[in-house]
């Protein structure tokens, strides 16, 4: 077993860890500072497996940590990805009301985007919609200029580059953390390699925050529910259909967006995802099946909140998720020529959703404080987006 003393160690090499690390050298040099990450990469999970969309802001409560950090971490992106030669685009976004019943609630949607500081958003009547995207249809849409794509990966390999090489940062692969023992102000951490002590522990593990999280604070009050996104893409021969980013306006009782149309920065468009409960916190595939996740779900009093709230809803998904047909007739609500034949199978994700015992799902990002160790609880998307953002706020704690 080997041992060594840092001034923090970060569990995690998402973006968000990877900024955290990021910023910390940047603002304190000298200090030590190791990242752990289980897998032999970064963004091997949400971080890699996302649609690549640069938010905007538009979705969130004003005043949110996810409006906050969506806001002032896009620009933070886009100055970075300008710096390092990033590949992104700016290219805007329809969100589109296929029904009469969605206006009020596209509408609301537009009053977010003004509170939370977007310029330039316009509201769509139904006769103008084919002007941004010839093929989609609806009855009223907005238009948002700020929304664009970026990669992810790209990204992290670069923070990864910037923490390790150029800062003097430490990084540590293929090692997962198994324990966590305080003593007085040091904690060790014990991995499956080794162990390591450290005076601040900011853990940023994703899919296994609440695992994490339960190592130093035993009562915890949130579960990570996985929920799998999967996509389709367009053929290559049918890729006209689609200008740029085409969304439906969300049901406000379900932290998803829906399925929708991305134009992917590596070429290609994707449609989807839906929301599927998943049997294993990275399984990727429908057979993908992990039993201590199952029974981690099964046991969480939440969940069975979860089914009694949005049981009709989580059947639909399941249903869709085995029927291209019912998926290819949630994507003709916004571009109704679309065909079946017209979809290949593409990737998917797993998106790590806390939610607490009564069944909340927890929208907003959730960052927990226990003395010196900081856990990142719940960062669903916009967290790609905002990953600057957030590692240089959890970062100015940690200095502090």
């Amino acid at each position: 077993m080997t041992s060594s003393t840092y001034d923090a160690v970060i569990i995690g090499a998402g973006l968000v860890g990877l900024s955290v690390g990021y910023h910390l050298k940047l603002k304190s040099s000298r200090k030590r500072v190791l990242l752990i990450e289980k897998e032999d990469r970064v963004a091997a999970h949400q971080s890699g497996h996302n649609s690549g969309v640069l938010h905007s802001g538009i979705y969130y409560k004003p005043g949110s940590l996810k409006a906050k950090n969506c806001i002032s971490g896009y620009t933070a992106l886009l100055e970075f990805a300008k710096q390092y030669n990033i590949p992104h685009q700016i290219c805007g976004k329809l969100i589109i009301a296929t029904s009469e019943d969605e206006t009020h609630a596209l509408n609301k949607i537009f009053e977010r985007g003004q509170m939370n500081g977007l310029k330039g958003l316009k509201k769509i009547a139904k006769e103008e919609i084919h002007n941004y995207e010839p093929h989609a249809s609806g009855i009223a849409a907005i238009y948002v200029p700020q929304t664009g794509i970026i990669d992810y990966p790209k990204v992290a390999e670069k923070l990864l580059y910037l923490f390790t090489q150029e800062l003097g940062g430490e990084a540590v692969f293929g090692e997962r953390v198994i324990n966590i023992l305080s003593q007085g102000e040091q904690h060790i951490i014990e991995t499956s390699s080794g162990s390591y002590t450290a005076k601040n522990i900011i853990s940023c593990a994703g899919l296994h925050s609440d695992r994490i999280a339960s190592l130093t604070k035993r009562a915890s009050d949130l579960r990570i529910i996985p929920f799998r996104g999967e996509y389709y893409k367009l053929k290559p021969e049918r890729e006209d259909l689609v200008n740029n980013l085409i969304y439906p306006v969300p049901d406000s009782k379900f932290p998803f967006l829906g399925v929708h149309f991305t134009r992917m920065i590596r070429g290609g468009i994707e449609a989807g995802p839906n929301a599927v409960l998943a049997f294993k916190r990275e399984g990727y595939k429908f057979q993908d099946i992990g039993l201590s996740d199952i029974a981690g779900t099964l046991f969480w009093p939440g969940f069975w909140k979860i089914v009694t709230k949005y049981g009709k809803t989580g059947a639909g998904e399941i249903y869709r998720s085995l029927s291209k047909k019912a998926f290819t007739k949630a994507l003709q609500k916004l571009i109704p020529e679309i065909q079946e034949d017209d979809l290949i199978n593409g990737g998917s994700g797993v998106r790590a959703q806390a939610c607490d015992r009564e069944g909340n799902l927890i929208d907003d990002f959730n960052i927990l404080e226990d003395g010196n160790i900081i856990h990142v609880r719940n960062a669903p998307s916009p967290a790609a987006t905002a990953c600057l953002s957030i590692g240089n706020f959890i970062s100015d704690k940690i200095k502090n």
